[in-house]
């Protein structure tokens, strides 16, 4: 079977561990090597010049979620489905490539257009024609055949190769304050850079032939999907956007800024759950309901263990989290950062409802029409609330149609497992944080220096929510983990 059954998962449980381990590595090189990289660009650039680059990203990225519709996530899914069947898997990938290149092209032909009608962008031309090449290559990147395929390691090792360049280049080239292009267009280069390396050695795996391509087959669940997306980026990206056109470039800076750490952290969840969509929908097509159930179970431990101590830390925290971050004037980032951090419980259980129960169902139809409930009320709430209360105004509208979209989502996946919203285990856990609350408020006003502080209260966390785990909710996860790590 030679190379083709080595870039598939091992299966089993123990072929989603190394693949969990894998996607972890590509979240953390995703966003923490960017991360590393930001603390020196918010103070070289300067709040302003990095509300620019965020708000044209954002424009450029409302056009990738157009170009891509919901090419990702049907490729994940149909290309899992073709399983060692390299013809077939050939026939989705050319066809799926297709759809995903006549969007680009119509996504590419309005943002030239705009570029130079809409005074806002004629504004940033440069940088606008750095992310139309950014949106071409996207296109390239082809992500969704490598996942598909549970191939986690070979996007992992690239990505950290990338990523490595990067965070040298950053440093090497952006110097002072007017250095803004040169960042976003080594933000795009790591598209670029990506996207010619998957392209490239796709060819190992898939025959691109476009000779009578199906499209009637996958239109209708990219239309569903990418409509989808595009709703929910209503109170995501299009928050940043809007909130650049109704504001100023500085409020978006905030925002951004005030987002960082957030994307970061849930990026690790969301790594988790990328990885057993195609699990998912294996265990479902074959009917394998109680696996599907345990798999559902893990999840939503994970979560609650994962996301209360990192809630309740960079809420209490938030003013040393930004200092840390982004540096003296940034102050503006709190507010929004205090909103927004309680989001990683919300939007973590609400992918557990979306990404491994609705969708592997085929539910496709019921989420779009959660999505567009939510949507409306997001662009109702961005109308009444941004241009008075601003970045705070742009957090709050992302909670509120987060909670709905989570509501709705609870209601739809019962006609497809019994899987309840877990308030008794909420409830537990906010009682024994409430220890940890207190103690981080008394932290947080003794009279210590600003490293001191941010390390203690960290560690603190940490070892308090480790004991919880171990030894009051005896999770049986973490449990496992320490014993092997013992024997080993």
């Amino acid at each position: 079977m030679g190379p083709e059954r080595s870039r598939r998962g091992s299966g089993g449980v123990s072929g989603v561990k190394k693949n969990i381990l894998y996607s972890v590595a590509l979240a953390v090189a995703n966003y923490v090597f960017p991360f590393i990289t930001y603390p020196y660009v918010s103070r070289v650039l300067g709040v302003t010049n990095i509300g620019i680059c965020n708000f044209i990203d954002s424009v450029i990225n409302y056009f990738i979620l157009f170009s891509m519709l919901g090419i990702s996530t049907v490729g994940i899914r149909e290309i899992a489905r073709c399983g060692g069947d390299r013809e077939k898997r050939s026939r989705v990938f050319s066809t799926l490539l297709l759809i995903n290149g006549i969007c680009t092209l119509v996504a590419l032909a309005v943002l030239i257009v705009l570029t130079f009608t809409v005074p806002k962008l004629a504004q940033y031309s440069q940088l606008c024609y750095v992310g139309a090449v950014k949106l071409v290559f996207n296109f390239l990147l082809v992500e969704w055949l490598y996942q598909g395929m549970e191939d986690f390691r070979f996007i992992t090792t690239r990505s950290v190769l990338v990523k490595t360049l990067y965070v040298a280049a950053v440093f090497l080239l952006v110097r002072e304050a007017d250095d803004y292009t040169v960042y976003y267009v080594l933000s795009a280069a790591i598209i670029v850079l990506n996207a010619a390396i998957n392209f490239v050695f796709s060819r190992r795996f898939v025959r691109i032939s476009f000779r009578k391509p199906d499209m009637r087959l996958f239109w209708k669940p990219v239309l569903i999907l990418g409509v989808y997306a595009l709703l929910v980026s209503m109170y995501t990206t299009f928050n940043v956007a809007f909130l650049g056109f109704a504001c100023t470039e500085t409020d978006v800076g905030y925002y951004s800024s005030a987002t960082k750490l957030f994307y970061i952290v849930l990026s690790l969840y969301t790594a988790f759950t990328n990885v057993l969509l195609p699990r998912m929908t294996s265990l479902l097509s074959e009917g394998d309901m109680a696996g599907f159930s345990r798999f559902l179970g893990k999840s939503r431990s994970v979560l609650l263990s994962f996301s209360f101590p990192l809630v309740v830390w960079s809420v209490i925290f938030a003013p040393a989290i930004i200092r840390l971050v982004s540096g003296p004037g940034y102050e503006g980032a709190i507010g929004p950062m205090r909103l927004i951090m309680p989001l990683l419980f919300v939007i973590g259980y609400e992918q557990i409802l979306v990404l491994q129960i609705l969708l592997p169902a085929g539910k496709d139809r019921r989420i779009l029409v959660n999505s567009a409930i939510a949507a409306l009320l997001a662009v109702l709430l961005n109308v009444l609330l941004v241009p008075t209360l601003r970045s705070v105004g742009s957090a709050c509208v992302w909670m509120a149609a987060e909670c709905l979209t989570l509501v709705l989502s609870q209601l739809a996946v019962r006609p497809v497992v019994a899987f309840r919203f877990p308030f008794a285990q909420v409830g537990r856990y906010l009682l024994a944080y409430l220890p940890c609350v207190l103690g981080l408020v008394l932290l947080a006003r003794l009279p210590l220096s600003f490293g001191p502080a941010f390390l203690l209260s960290a560690a603190g966390v940490g070892l308090y929510a480790a004991v919880l785990e171990l030894f009051v909710f005896k999770n049986e996860i973490y449990r496992t983990w320490l014993a092997a790590r013992i024997h080993a």
